[in-house]
């Protein structure tokens, strides 16, 4: 793991948090830390936590793991590939079980490319909580559902584009 260059994280929360027109107070409440611990933070005396760096994305409304990146929690690769899987997750226009195909196809090219797969999709992200990677295999949900997409077997299609008979119903 990189060491922590905890002044140009400093620096850039300061500046992301007057982007955002927030006092240090009011940044403190929004993340749930102290004033004096997230002023410490800013003039680089402090090393926060994952934990701590996501409650203040969350209040910034900004990437944690662009914080991460900051911080040296991860390398910017680490930071594309939980980026790439949180858009794939976040998606409303597919349901569960094809996200979860999508991510084993996109993990199996990684590793034909020579990069390291995340061993296991259903599993969060080391040290953070609630990053939103999380995929529940047997769920089925999402926008997709709604148009029957993706829920029910069907059969095979016709040329027509409509669906063939399916095993076990009657012919005329």
């Amino acid at each position: 793991m990189a060491s922590l260059n905890v002044g140009n994280l400093g620096e850039y929360l300061r500046e992301q948090r007057r982007t955002a027109q927030l006092s240090l107070r009011q940044l403190a409440d929004a993340a749930g830390v102290s004033n004096p611990y997230l002023s410490q933070i800013e003039r680089g005396l402090r090393k926060p936590s994952a934990e701590v760096l996501q409650q203040v994305a969350k209040a910034l409304r900004i990437s944690a793991e662009t914080l991460y990146v900051r911080a040296g929690i991860l390398d910017e690769r680490e930071r594309e590939e939980l980026e790439t899987r949180a858009v794939i997750l976040a998606d409303p226009s597919i349901n569960e079980r094809q996200k979860n195909v999508l991510l084993q196809i996109y993990d199996s090219f990684r590793k034909e490319n020579g990069f390291d797969v995340v061993p296991d999709t259903g599993a969060e992200v080391p040290g953070v909580t609630g990053a939103g990677s999380r995929i529940d295999p047997g769920a089925e949900g999402g926008a997709g559902d709604e148009r029957g997409a993706g829920t029910e077997p069907r059969g095979p299609r016709t040329a027509g584009g409509s669906d063939a008979d399916t095993p076990g119903t009657p012919h005329n």
